[in-house]
């Protein structure tokens, strides 16, 4: 899992609360439990005009022109910015798989479904979760090419104007991201009393580990 430090990253708005996972990613996409390649299908039915599917080459299927994400000012944007319980729905782990693959480090929205809030932390994503109003700030100074700074070690936002803007996040979770911690990670740290525990319970229980 990549590690969130700091990041000054190019903003993409969507305007919209109560965004669903199947919205993020459709249901016909969760055959796959690889991590990867679920970039292209990031908001599908609202990034193309035709239905798609798994394995589909998506550099030719006709984009929505209108949509936020096909606009060119907002190519290589790494914060996305939102409305109000972002993730709700099913609490399918390839919803933060998409984001990610796409190329988002953070969320920006005022609340965010509890599981897809969990989720996002385990894949290296970090949701920030800021009051409504501040949230509504945000939206009206954004223009094509407005970029934020976050800096996760200090809990700040900073704005183009040099405004600092403080969010919490949970002492755990931030080591985690910090250091690029996903659950194997974190259990793989302690290795070696894993290992001696193996060998004790070898010498006990040797039946257990005949093949």
């Amino acid at each position: 899992m990549r590690a969130f430090t700091q990041i000054t990253g190019l903003v993409a708005p969507i305007d919209r609360a109560n965004i669903d996972t199947d919205a993020i990613i459709p249901k016909q996409f969760l055959k796959s439990i690889r991590r990867s390649g679920f970039g292209p299908y990031l908001f599908d039915e609202w990034r193309y005009l035709d239905r798609g599917e798994p394995d589909m080459d998506c550099s030719t299927r006709p984009l929505n022109e209108h949509f936020i994400l096909n606009r060119s000012e907002y190519q290589g944007a790494e914060i996305l910015l939102t409305r109000e319980n972002f993730g709700c729905g099913s609490s399918r782990e390839h919803a933060p798989w998409a984001l990610e693959d796409f190329g988002f480090r953070a969320i920006i929205a005022p609340s965010f479904a509890d599981i897809f809030y969990n989720n996002c932390f385990k894949n290296g994503l970090l949701p920030i979760a800021l009051p409504a109003a501040e949230v509504d700030s945000l939206f009206q100074e954004l223009v094509p090419g407005y970029r934020l700074t976050i800096d996760l070690a200090a809990q700040t936002i900073t704005t183009p104007a040099g405004r600092a803007i403080r969010f919490d996040v949970d002492e755990t979770r931030k080591y985690r991201l910090l250091n690029g911690l996903d659950d194997i990670a974190l259990s793989l740290q302690h290795a070696d009393k894993i290992r001696e525990y193996e060998a004790k319970r070898a010498k006990r229980a040797p039946w257990l580990f005949t093949n």
